[in-house]
Parts: C-alpha cells; structure tokens; sequence
C-alpha cells in the first residue's frame, strides 16, 4: 500500500512538473510570436511602409490549393484571383471568398512556381526557368489549347518569382539559387519584352544584393533565397519575397533595396506568392500546414 501511495504520489509531481513546463514553455512561444509581431509592426513604421504586417485578413483555399504557390490579379481586379500550386499544371481562378475553384489544365505534373498575366496572355514559371503560356481566353475550358513552351531563356538555375509590369510591357523573372549567384552574393533577374504574339526578347538583367539585404535586415549569415516578386505600379518598387528567410525586401524600380521588413510566422507558414490589386492592396499567399489551409492574406493599403 505504501509503495503504491509513492508511485501515486511521484507521478502527480512528475505530471505537475510537465504541466509546469509546457505552461513555461507556451508562455514563451506566445512571448516570441507577439515579438516577432511587434518587430515586424516596428520595423514597418520605421520606414513608412504603408502596410501593417500584422492586422491580414485571412482567406482560406480551398483544399485543390493547400499548396498555393503563386498568385496574380488580371487587371488588378481583386473580384478574382489566379493561382497555381505546385505540383500539377492547373490553373485556378476564384473569388476570395469562395469554397471552390476553378480551373483547366494546361501541363502534366511539374515544378510550377509563379505566373503573371500580361497582354491577356497568361505565363506560368517552371523551376527549371521554362514557361508555358497561353491565351487567357481559353480559362474556362478543361483543357488550354496551344500552350506555348518556352525553354532556354534563362541560364540553367533554380527559379521561383515571375512577375509583369504590364506599363512597360515587360516580365521579370527571379532566381532563386545558382552557384554563379551564391559566388557572387547576389540574385539575377531578367527582364524580357512580350510581343503582341507571346513571345519574349531579354531586355535587361539586373542584381539584387545580398550584402544590403543583410544590411538591411541584420541576417548577417542567412543566405537569402526569394521566392516571389511583384511591382507596386503606384510607388515604382518591386517588393520582393522569401518564404525561406520570412523576409518582405523592397526595392527600387533596378532593384537596389531600400528597406527589409521580417515576415512573423504566426501569420506567414510558407509565404509563396505575392500580388497587388488595383486599390494597391497587398496579398501574400502561404502554402498550408499541418493544422492550416493554404491562406492569402490581405494587406488593406494605409490612408
């Protein structure tokens, strides 16, 4: 009877202890969450970004787009957003709001990473630098027909960020990692003029540094890999993201940073996508998680 009151008696101290600290230990995530919070609230009013990072409003996906990648407006009609996730070749569109999606397939399985829309084509990036494209037109049919590929525009890399700057006539697409880039502590972008008929001609490279990111950010060891970009057509910046890093990186109109905002986890899981609409709101699309749907939060444009 003894030895069994001390068993007892043991384990309940044992269970307090656990109780103890795992209330320690919550207290302390919930601590950590709300710094990064503030941080990210901080660093935003330090450089007069004209977004809050830590007041989204959420949208949940639907479950065909628990792994959405990237996102875009055409026209910056927010009315409906397109989509890609990045495991087969279907191109969703829907409303914010809605529980189901749309889509039509325009390739077989891949590494699809981004898309734009321009000149009312559509253009979806391959992590291996191909695009495919294809008229707008042809979204509400099961299946686009004449899809255009196009391999070999870009150096052999890894790719993850496309984006149009429809004035110019033009879209840029973003490496995420190569060896050249690594060496030289920077990423390369390119920029190419699209034809009337779809087709591109390289117009520009350009260069974003590293070392100002680090700058910048304070991340002094932490190799930065983006994985999405898009132009504020209002200010002439392009803000540049890393789901990696949980960093926001805007930049001028040639892509020399000028201000680094972090992304706090509680609201960014695996930020993959980015886009503006034509009020200048900010969205920013995360893949989903183990408790969480894939989300795109909205970032209401400051008056």
């Amino acid at each position: 009877m003894n030895y069994k009151r001390t068993f007892i008696a043991s384990g309940l101290l044992v269970a307090a202890a656990f109780l103890g600290i795992s209330c320690v230990n919550s207290t302390r995530d919930d601590k950590e969450t709300t710094g990064a919070e503030n941080t990210a609230v901080a660093e935003a009013q330090k450089t007069g970004l004209p977004y809050d990072l830590s007041k989204p409003v959420k949208y949940n996906m639907p479950q065909s787009l628990f792994e959405i990648s990237g996102i875009v407006f055409h026209n910056g009609d927010a009315k409906e957003v397109f989509a890609i996730q990045d495991e087969d070749g279907d191109l969703f569109h829907l409303g914010l709001t809605d529980k189901t999606a749309k889509f039509t397939k325009f390739g077989g399985k891949g590494d699809y990473e981004d898309l734009a829309i321009i000149k009312n084509f559509v253009i979806v990036l391959k992590s291996n630098g191909e695009l495919h494209t294809f008229p707008i037109a042809g979204i509400n049919a099961p299946a686009v027909a004449n899809v255009v590929k196009t391999k070999d525009l870009v150096p052999k890399a890894e790719y993850e960020g496309l984006a149009a700057d429809e004035k110019a006539g033009m879209i840029y697409i973003l490496t995420k990692d190569s060896k050249p880039d690594s060496k030289a502590k920077t990423t390369s972008i390119y920029g190419f003029k699209v034809a009337a008929d779809g087709t591109f001609t390289l117009a520009g490279q350009f260069g974003l540094s590293h070392k100002d990111i680090e700058k910048m950010s304070g991340a002094a060891r932490s190799k930065f890999r983006p994985s999405a970009l898009t132009k504020n057509v209002a200010t002439n910046e392009w803000y540049v993201l890393s789901s990696i890093n949980k960093l926001l990186v805007v930049t001028d109109a040639g892509f020399k940073v000028k201000a680094t905002y972090p992304l706090p986890g509680s609201f960014f899981n695996q930020p993959e996508g980015i886009a503006f609409d034509k009020d200048n709101n900010l969205y920013i699309s995360n893949e989903g998680g183990t408790l969480a749907a894939g989300n795109i939060l909205m970032f209401k444009l400051k008056k």
